[in-house]
């Protein structure tokens, strides 16, 4: 197969253009123009969102696949159009790449790509494609839309409210730590973890289906809970009381953590990348939804509380201390 500097750039978009369209009847005009021209449903709020992957700082290609590299790619996108409530419709995808890079491995990342979106019928309308003098570089923007009645912001959450988190939490950085130690092979409780965390999926249907239900506020975990609750707080101007032993792992957590010497909630409250969700919703509106869809995997983990005692954490013996947002920050100085 060829490197990039054969190719050009016009040969690559030619290879990777092929299936990027689901939903036809909401693109006018896909890639090959100088833009993309879309055909929004009437009567819904348009939502924005994008994210940047930086080799080293957000992946290692020692560890991920191109293909679990370009689905990741554009899940951590749509599990922020999941967050306001959204459905997803349409992605613009730029990527810097070295010269060297093989052309194979290009249309494996495309292939990941083009996969999440085929499930979540989401078009690839459009992006750049440039080269890079030291790594990969991906960016992603993800349109979506919602009915303005069931719009989702982090700033709804009064006290009184409980807060809830859909499926297990901690997976994806107890799968990293796994990962970066090299001894994911050799341990038999590793997969569903390495996997949580190379290639996670997006909760769009339970973001939709809370948000109908009365979701007052709601926030994708992309860096642990402890900040996420932070997150919300700070834009309801609330305070937010966390029960340890209510916050759900999954048993090969545990596994992880003893193996690496660390406490198993930490992998929660400060790993990041699980995008499940947190939300909040009034008491009465949450005992309905659990009564009308009672196997949706949605757990009680704490209560929206006075913005006075801030965000707090109560240990299984009844201990509360305050909880400090330390999830993964690009510019923080890390201890």
């Amino acid at each position: 197969m060829h490197e990039l500097q054969e190719l050009g750039e016009f040969g690559l978009i030619d290879l990777i253009k092929q299936d990027t369209i689901h939903d036809h009847s909401s693109v006018v005009v896909g890639i090959g123009d100088d833009a993309a021209v879309v055909l929004p449903t009437p009567r819904q709020l348009q939502l924005l969102t994008a994210d940047m992957l930086v080799e080293s700082v957000h992946f290692d290609l020692t560890t991920t696949t191109p293909w679990q590299l370009g689905y990741k790619a554009i899940a951590v996108n749509l599990s922020d159009i999941a967050a306001m409530g959204g459905a997803p419709r349409h992605a613009v995808v730029s990527v810097a790449l070295p010269r060297s890079t093989p052309a194979d491995f290009v249309i494996n990342l495309y292939k990941g790509m083009k996969e999440i979106c085929r499930e979540f019928s989401v078009n690839i309308v459009g992006g750049d494609t440039v080269s890079s003098p030291q790594g990969l570089v991906i960016n992603v923007t993800v349109t979506g839309e919602v009915e303005p009645a069931n719009l989702v912001r982090r700033s709804g959450a009064q006290p009184g409210d409980v807060v809830a988190v859909t499926g297990k939490l901690g997976s994806s950085a107890a799968g990293l730590d796994l990962l970066t130690a090299g001894e994911w092979e050799d341990s038999s409780f590793a997969w569903p973890l390495v996997t949580a965390h190379l290639t996670p999926r997006p909760q769009v249907k339970t973001g939709q289906l809370l948000a109908a239900a009365g979701a007052t506020s709601m926030d994708d975990i992309s860096d642990g809970l402890a900040s996420e609750a932070h997150e919300i707080a700070k834009a309801s101007q609330v305070g937010i009381k966390l029960y340890a032993g209510q916050i759900p792992l999954a048993p090969e957590v545990t596994e992880a953590a003893d193996k690496f010497n660390k406490q198993a909630i930490d992998y929660a409250l400060f790993g990041g990348e699980d995008f499940q969700l947190v939300f909040t919703m009034e008491p009465g509106k949450y005992e309905a939804l659990l009564a009308a869809y009672p196997d949706l995997a949605v757990v009680r983990v704490g209560e929206v509380v006075d913005s006075s005692e801030g965000v707090t954490l109560v240990d299984e013996a009844g201990q509360a201390q305050k909880l400090e947002a330390r999830g993964f920050n690009h510019f923080r100085q890390e201890e």
